[in-house]
């Protein structure tokens, strides 16, 4: 990886993945945007002009479409927290499906969706969304580098159909 690649993606991949707990349910021409720079950012990596196709260099950075980059993060956020490497604010916001008395053991890792009430930043909504929406292999990782792994190969055959 050259310095200018190292360059570009410091300042631009982060400045995608600020917050992405907020970015969710962003309407889809925002996402367009943000796909937007990505892309842009990719095409100053390659020298590439505007006109060029994109895809096939997406791939080759392993970069995943923003939708996904954004569920990728949050997803990985959530799996530390319940995994007990995030401060315990983080940890509290959530409760197993399975650790309810009450509720059916149809999937034991699934998390209770917080009510708006119960919760004061979006961050355990947008996470309990976004976990119950895994594969079940993925979530049973464990090991964060496992489960990273398992999340990216599954979202990047789901951004682009292959690998």
């Amino acid at each position: 990886m050259s310095v200018f690649h190292s360059l570009v993606s410091a300042l631009v991949l982060s400045r995608l993945d600020y917050c992405s707990s907020f970015l969710i349910d962003l309407p889809l021409t925002h996402i367009q945007r943000l796909q937007s720079v990505l892309n842009a950012t990719a095409r100053l990596i390659f020298n590439l002009r505007r006109c060029d196709h994109i895809t096939d260099v997406l791939i080759s950075l392993h970069w995943l479409c923003v939708p996904e980059r954004i569920i990728f993060k949050v997803a990985t956020l959530t799996y530390r927290a319940l995994h007990g490497s995030t401060p315990p604010y983080l940890a509290s916001s959530f409760t197993c499906v399975a650790d309810m008395a009450h509720q059916c053991r149809l999937r034991s890792e699934q998390l209770d969706m917080p009510t708006c009430c119960q919760s004061t930043i979006a961050f355990p909504v947008a996470a309990a969304k976004v976990w119950n929406g895994l594969p079940s292999d993925v979530m049973a990782a464990s090991l964060l580098s496992v489960f990273k792994n398992r999340l990216k190969t599954y979202f990047l055959c789901r951004c682009y159909e292959t690998v």
